[in-house]
């Protein structure tokens, strides 16, 4: 009997869409509206926030 793996997890909190890695720090920055289907959300750690300039999602204005 062959045991069936879940599918993987859709990158969120944790995941840092700009390093493309894991990360304990990733916060929401940016949410990208679709006309058809669900939108998408980005989440970036702390080290690439600094160096890029993003700010937490709930921060903007």
């Amino acid at each position: 009997m062959t045991a069936q793996s879940s599918p993987p997890a859709p990158p969120g909190p944790g995941w840092c869409h700009w390093h493309k890695g894991p990360s304990g720090t990733a916060v929401l920055v940016d949410i990208i509206e679709q006309g058809s289907g669900p939108g998408r959300q980005l989440y970036a750690c702390n080290p690439c926030r600094e160096q890029r300039g993003l700010r937490p999602y709930d921060e903007q204005p």
